[in-house]
């Protein structure tokens, strides 16, 4: 599936079977491995009953699909799914997923709670974090499960107090955007007499309260910290409270114009400013990883062990290597394919043309799909693969020329056997006749065009086969002398010596070619290589640029938030990053400013 278009309703795709008992749903996975655009992972989570279905109904274009409810029972169980096409970035497919409620009553489990939430922020590129009423200090609390991450996540298989120094500092690497929705909001948006943003007041509600205990603060800090960029909407109530049961019922005309105007400016945000589920190190996820994620994530919960980050990187890129060799490989034979109808050519040149082109196809193809390919071995395999069947096409394009002029052969040499058979060239003379017959048989074969490259080789067996009729006919002839017949099968031998000389010439012309395109194929793999370095090298570089602008952004707002301590430990994270950016530039041969 290139994108939603197949997906007219939302599906489950983590089964909360039982308690704390995840299983990904088989049917929603094949959907998600059929998309091979980038994906935008929209992610909602919240208390239950809060609406976040309505807005997660609203970003797919719909005013139905993700069940509203109308009880004080919770309608979303475990997480689902909606891929539909991105409304405003062509050939990415945009996949929301709306959660569970948080704190449903029924469930009892703190802890499924965690997961669901956790969950959330592994998969998406977006997390919508919904609440109602205002942000105050219940809505953080609320929100402990932020607090937990790093219980449930771990970014290294390393251990030690390095890694649990740093664990918590690579989270943005991995991480989504945070989006803050605030439903039935009735304040007025002042701070100290004067008017405030929206974001202006959601940073002052994360500001560090001097009177609570680390703990009360502890939601505050680790979203300044974790997430990499921080965003709020409010929206009033959409409508009285005896329709709010009947919401998914009602025309935009029949809800509050703020209510609709306050739910177009937040899917607007959302669809121009989500980006593609990325990994570190800049590669984008498709359908396909985003559900191996989802089946690694779940698994390794089902497990009890913690998921690993860096694991689940390197897992997929073993996954995303494997299918980017075959797809190479599969493009080439498709490449080839298209040009074997025109089997054979005429020339070796012609054929490794050909080759050339469609080898250049795959690999640029590899090149685009693989990542994390450290020790080349994926690219090494696709060049050993595509030399093995760059002989199968070659045999095949020798196979073609070799039937061609067998047929062709046949063809032309028909009257010539005749002939031969009815003892035409037994009389006097007939020798000469033979010759003058051959010849003529031979400029026919010649003159016919599309031979292939076995052209000669061909027409030498032809002619050895015939060398004991000629040298019989020859002794048969009594026009000649004995002396005339020597000279005739000496000139018979050198005929044949030059054939096979001019064979050998075009053979080890052939070889000649094949070693020429076996160098330029190294030369090509070496530069690939080189510009594939040089690539992940700058994107490494880049990231590394966004992820210091994202920490020095997080520091002043920690230092804002009165978090100085937390804000002197990002100080030298940066620091870190700047020393590995330089480090980066100067491998790389780039200059940064």
């Amino acid at each position: 599936m290139a994108s939603g278009a197949l997906m007219p309703e939302p599906l489950c795709l983590i089964e909360n079977v039982r308690r704390k008992e995840f299983v990904v749903n088989q049917e929603a996975a094949q959907i998600l491995s059929d998309i091979t655009q980038p994906v935008v992972v929209v992610a909602i989570v919240g208390k239950y009953r809060t609406g976040k279905s309505y807005l997660m109904n609203k970003l797919a274009g719909r005013s139905d699909g993700f069940p509203l409810g109308c009880t004080i029972q919770s309608k979303t169980k475990g997480i689902w799914m909606w891929c539909v096409p991105h409304p405003s970035k062509p050939g990415h497919t945009l996949v929301l997923l709306d959660t569970e409620g948080l704190g449903d009553v029924e469930k009892g489990d703190s802890e499924n709670d965690a997961w669901i939430f956790s969950l959330a922020v592994l998969l998406s590129s977006t997390l919508v974090y919904n609440s109602v009423g205002t942000i105050d200090q219940q809505a953080m609390e609320q929100l402990h499960y932020v607090t937990e991450i790093s219980e449930r996540i771990k970014v290294t298989s390393s251990k030690g107090a390095a890694r649990e120094e740093n664990e918590t500092s690579e989270f943005k690497r991995f991480f989504p955007s945070f989006i803050w929705c605030v439903r039935d909001f009735t304040l007025i948006l002042e701070l100290d007499g004067n008017a405030v943003t929206e974001d202006e007041y959601l940073m002052n509600s994360l500001k560090k309260n001097a009177d609570g205990e680390r703990d009360h603060n502890l939601p505050q800090e680790c979203i300044l910290h974790y997430f990499h960029s921080h965003k709020c909407f409010v929206f009033v109530q959409p409508t009285s409270a005896k329709d709010l049961k009947h919401l998914e019922n009602l025309q935009e005309s029949q809800l509050e114009p703020m209510f609709v105007q306050q739910a177009h400016t937040f899917c607007d945000y959302v669809y121009k400013n989500s980006q593609p589920k990325t990994l570190p190190g800049g590669h984008t996820v498709d359908g396909r990883g985003l559900c191996h994620l989802a089946v690694t994530y779940i698994d390794a919960i089902r497990s009890g062990t913690i998921p690993c980050l860096e694991n689940m990187v390197l897992a997929l890129a073993l996954i995303e290597n494997s299918r980017a060799l075959q797809e190479a490989l599969s493009m080439y034979e498709a490449e080839m394919r298209c040009w074997e109808h025109s089997f054979p050519t005429e020339t070796q040149d012609e054929f490794l043309n050909i080759h050339k082109l469609s080898e250049e196809e795959a690999l640029r193809h590899f090149m685009g799909r693989s990542f994390k390919d450290d020790t080349h071995e994926y690219q090494d395999q696709l060049i050993r693969d595509l030399g093995e069947k760059m002989k199968g096409f070659s045999q095949r394009n020798d196979e073609a020329s070799t039937n061609l002029c067998k047929a062709l052969i046949w063809d032309k040499s028909e009257a010539l056997e005749t002939m031969i058979g009815d003892g035409v060239y037994l009389e006097p003379g007939g020798h000469s006749l033979f010759l003058k017959d051959k010849q003529t048989m031979v400029d026919a074969y010649f003159a016919t065009p599309d031979k292939g490259i076995k052209c000669y080789e061909v027409l030498q067996e032809f002619l050895k086969d015939k060398e004991g009729v000629e040298a019989a006919i020859l002794q048969a002839d009594q026009a000649l002398t004995q002396s005339q017949k020597e000279m005739e099968e000496q000139r018979s031998q050198a005929e044949a010596a030059e054939r096979d000389r001019q064979i050998l010439q075009e053979n080890n012309g052939r070889l000649e070619k094949l070693m020429e395109d076996e160098q330029r194929r190294y030369e090509q793999h070496e530069k690939m290589l080189r510009e594939k370095m040089e690539e992940d090298s700058l994107r490494m570089i880049r990231e590394n640029e966004w992820l210091i602008e994202q920490k020095l952004k997080a520091q002043q707002d920690l230092l804002s938030a009165g978090f100085n301590q937390r804000a002197d430990a990002l100080q030298r994270e940066i620091q870190d990053l700047r020393n590995q950016r330089h480090s980066s530039s100067r491998s790389s041969g780039c200059v940064i400013s």
